[in-house]
């Protein structure tokens, strides 16, 4: 399906480029701000480690509806009108985690985060195609990325430090974070493209397609990114509650630091992946996500910080490696008229895969523990990840 929807160059392209990565930025910021006050919701609240798991993971199940529901919808009506709708709801989640906390009220509040993230992962990325020439492609999927990933590393950072120093660390984060999204909805209104010819807004399911020609390099890459947001995710799930009931590490920032590790390997894994192929950079990924979920394994097993901040900063590389390998193989190779719907497809799968073993994990350490759940999960990933490495290597030799 053709559509008339997509903007054309803007006259000054880099204005709406730093529009829209500050958006999306300030969106993804949203999803990990609550990372390092899980601690404190859990000693307040009383939660266990599967309430904290599920209330980390549902978020990225908001991601995964959003992309279902409205993953062609940028295609259809424009990028600018679906970005400043991310926005908006990343507003809206905060200003409910302003509110006295409570285990429904900080459900809805991710769920509506995960939607905004959910609208700005697939236009977001799209947006930013939109943006560079076709010979500058490979610059736009990067920066679409760093903007992502970016943006993830920086709000558990910035909720730690608050956290650390501020009288209300529940309240200043997300105080801080609403001012940023109402300046993202200026920048955007003022900067960006507006649509040209949009097509209706239908709220309904949309089955999210990949094109038959891309079909097999999608599925690694979503393999092989997922693993590593699978890692990511549990990482994210279970640091702050590992550095307090294990380590006897109480401060916030420490635990928003040890997740910036990774989501900031991930937006440099980004760099690095930009000077190699694809074909070399998927694989090489999946070797380095074997060796951060085997520290991470070993942090558990003896209880130590050290091979825990490896652990953090070497998955986070070797997701962001197979994460720009995905998109130049995926995304990059869509038509402009479907690229919206491969992206939002590429990133429901990634996030599917970052929810699920988070929701797995806090099951299985109502079993067998925390740090035994943690043990089972890293075998895992590393077995899915040397598959995927094994299959990308032989294919590349036929190819």
């Amino acid at each position: 399906m053709t559509t008339s929807a997509i903007e054309p160059a803007p006259a000054r392209p880099a204005k709406a480029v730093t529009a829209t990565a500050f958006a999306f930025s300030v969106t993804m910021m949203g999803t990990t701000l609550p990372t390092p006050l899980y601690s404190i919701y859990s000693d307040e609240l009383a939660f266990s480690p599967l309430t904290v798991t599920v209330l980390f993971a549902v978020y990225a199940l908001g991601v995964v509806g959003a992309l279902s529901l409205f993953g062609r919808l940028s295609d259809d009506i424009g990028r600018r009108p679906v970005l400043m709708t991310a926005v908006g709801l990343a507003l809206l989640s905060a200003l409910l985690f302003l509110l006295p906390p409570s285990l429904p009220q900080l459900l809805t509040a991710r769920i509506i985060s995960g939607l905004g993230a959910g609208f700005m992962s697939g236009a977001g990325t799209a947006a930013m195609m939109d943006l560079f020439s076709a010979e500058r492609r490979s610059v736009a999927g990067t920066v679409a990325v760093a903007a992502n990933t970016g943006g993830l590393a920086l709000g558990t950072l910035l909720a730690g430090v608050i956290a650390e120093s501020a009288s209300k660390p529940l309240f200043t984060p997300f105080a801080v974070h609403l001012a940023l999204c109402a300046l993202a909805l200026i920048a955007l209104l003022a900067w960006t493209p507006a649509p040209m010819n949009a097509g209706r807004f239908v709220v309904h399911p949309h089955r999210l397609r990949v094109p038959s020609e891309l079909r097999k390099p999608f599925a690694r890459a979503v393999l092989a990114a997922g693993s590593g947001f699978a890692a990511t995710g549990v990482l994210t799930a279970v640091s702050a509650m590992f550095l307090a009931r294990e380590l006897r590490l109480e401060s916030h920032a420490l635990a928003g630091f040890v997740v910036f590790l990774a989501f900031a390997g991930m937006a440099a894994g980004q760099l690095v992946a930009r000077r190699m192929r694809p074909r070399i950079a998927l694989p090489l990924g999946c070797v380095g996500l074997i060796a951060g979920v085997a520290f991470l394994a070993w942090a558990l097993a003896v209880v130590a910080l050290p091979p825990l901040l490896i652990a953090a900063a070497t998955v986070g590389i070797s997701a962001g490696l197979c994460m720009n390998a995905g998109i130049a193989t995926t995304v990059e190779q869509a038509m402009p008229e479907r690229r919206g719907e491969v992206s939002s497809s590429f990133f429901a799968g990634l996030y599917l895969m970052l929810a699920l073993p988070a929701i797995g994990v806090g099951l299985l350490a109502t079993v067998i523990g925390l740090r035994g759940a943690g043990l089972a999960f890293t075998a895992a990933v590393a077995l899915l990840a040397a598959v995927v490495a094994i299959a990308s290597l032989v294919t590349s030799r036929r190819e």
